[in-house]
């Protein structure tokens, strides 16, 4: 779910030049130390220059109650050449892509696959249930996991978990999907929150080294990863349409033994190329100084004493919520009725086709915070016409050319809306939450797979009308939630400018 957001050329805060002093003998992920006789920390910034998480964790918010009053504008402009103690190669971001190319196109297609094939007592949907359950629970510590093995380290163990769950498919049953499904939710924890802060700190120390606007750079590099990433719906899911293209009943086990082989061996090419990645953080460097478990929790927790970040949290909950009703229920209840199982890999190679196109493009248009929300709004049009055309005139399946041309459509339109909030959600947090970017992320997969959670377990039991108001629901919530965002940094940009 990459953008800049802000103008270029808008004012800084009075206090840069100093902060900016103090942290260029910093290294981009050095959380530094902070003695109990530091002084409390000014509010969160919306960009400021590099000051210690600790720091940030240890002190008590300027604004309790959420209110904005001493804040930078979103993105900078590049002023004078910024020092950086560690020049980020590019390669690092086309490296960390492909490497989650392999493992997801691998993953996609067989979570893709879940409600359809494993369908005995639900498995599948209940498996990938358990699944975002655990993640949701493990991402309230994911960012100090992170932050004590530092980012490359959590993306390579992250892998691990993936490996298990495509593993388990070859013998599905309780005892190997479920203990798989608590695993992958542990390890996915920390390689998002992994991969969150590996991206941020690349693009804000090119950014720096390169004496660029952080903002367009900030959005360049999410616009490639998530434009890569969304391929991967569209590989792994054309793979899986060529393997089990007889397997329209679910019974085809040899197409299933050698279609999920196939993805072991593209795992295996993915943890191989995150061990590729450069080493950006040392642990002995990284390790955070927590003097006590209430202080480590106290730095998880921070974000959430923001105002934007409650903000951004509804619109966070509705990402996860719009990427389950794809996987559980518009793949079982849309696309299998009328193209067989063989046909959700071509309707999910189709979303995934429309996600790529829309990431990179979003990520390349967006340079301020009123162009992103002009983006999320487009994207938000285009789902709200889905969910409402759905819930007043499809009653059942569509025979014919236009039955099957249906789903197809459905799945571009949707993967539009995915490809918006993936590029603006990832990068908003890397702008406004800089100083805690890993506790940011950790709560971007608290919320968004706590979102998935639910659709899983309740799309068993729920008709597809209730399931429709639910998600139309969730994206007027949402929506509204974001637009208030735009109104609160826009306010608090009038006053540092006045």
């Amino acid at each position: 779910m990459g953008m800049g957001v802000g103008g270029t050329g808008a004012p800084r805060s009075p206090n840069h030049k100093q902060h900016k002093q103090a942290s260029a003998s910093r290294t981009n992920d050095d959380p530094g130390r902070v003695s109990e006789s530091t002084p409390p920390l000014p509010q969160i910034r919306l960009l400021t220059p590099q000051r210690s998480p600790m720091a940030r964790a240890d002190a008590e918010p300027a604004a309790a109650g959420g209110d904005v009053e001493e804040a930078a504008p979103l993105v900078p402009g590049s002023g004078g050449a910024r020092p950086a103690a560690a020049a980020p190669a590019p390669r690092d971001v086309h490296v960390l892509s492909a490497a989650f190319l392999f493992v997801f196109l691998a993953y996609h297609a067989a979570q893709n696959l879940q409600s359809t094939v494993n369908t005995d007592e639900n498995l599948g949907s209940i498996s990938l249930g358990v699944l975002y359950t655990s993640f949701t629970a493990f991402s309230a510590v994911g960012s100090a996991v992170v932050r004590w093995m530092g980012s490359k380290r959590a993306l390579v163990v992250g892998t691990s978990g993936y490996l298990l769950f495509i593993a388990s498919n070859l013998a599905p049953s309780w005892y190997t999907m479920v203990p798989a499904s608590l695993y992958l939710g542990f390890t996915a924890s920390i390689i998002w929150v992994g991969q969150g802060t590996y991206l941020t700190s690349a693009a804000l120390s090119h950014a720096r080294e390169n004496n660029l606007p952080e903002g367009p750079t900030l959005g360049g590099f999410n616009g490639e990863f998530w434009g890569v990433f969304a391929s991967t719906q569209v590989i792994g899911n054309l793979i899986s349409l060529a393997l089990l293209r007889d397997g329209t009943d679910g019974e085809s086990v040899t197409g299933k033994n050698l279609l999920f082989a196939v993805f072991l061996g593209c795992m295996i090419v993915g943890i191989v190329l995150m061990c590729l990645l450069s080493k950006r953080d040392e642990k002995g460097h990284n390790a955070p100084t927590y003097s006590s478990f209430g202080a480590m929790l106290k730095y998880i927790v921070a974000p959430l004493k923001d105002r934007r970040m409650l903000l951004t949290i509804p619109l966070i909950a509705y990402s996860g919520l719009q990427q389950a009703f794809v996987w559980a229920v518009f793949t079982k209840s849309i696309v299998t009725p009328v193209l067989g199982i063989s046909g959700v890999g071509g309707a999910m190679a189709i979303y995934g086709a429309a996600d790529v196109v829309c990431s990179l493009v979003a990520g390349r248009l967006t340079s301020g915070l009123r162009s992103a929300a002009l983006i999320v709004s487009v994207g938000a049009i285009l789902q709200a016409v889905v969910l409402f055309w759905l819930l007043l005139f499809y009653s059942s399946p569509m025979t014919g050319l236009l039955g099957a041309a249906i789903p197809l459509f459905i799945g571009a339109l949707w993967g539009i809306g995915d490809g918006v909030l993936n590029t603006q959600l990832s990068a908003l947090l890397g702008l406004l939450f800089e100083d805690v970017k890993e506790a940011a992320f950790a709560q971007l997969k608290v919320w968004q797979s706590g979102a998935i959670a639910v659709i899983f377990f309740l799309s068993p039991s729920i008709t597809l009308q209730a399931m429709l108001i639910l998600m139309i629901a969730g994206l007027f919530i949402s929506f509204g939630s974001f637009l208030f965002l735009t109104h609160v940094i826009e306010k608090s940009l009038t006053t540092v400018r006045s």
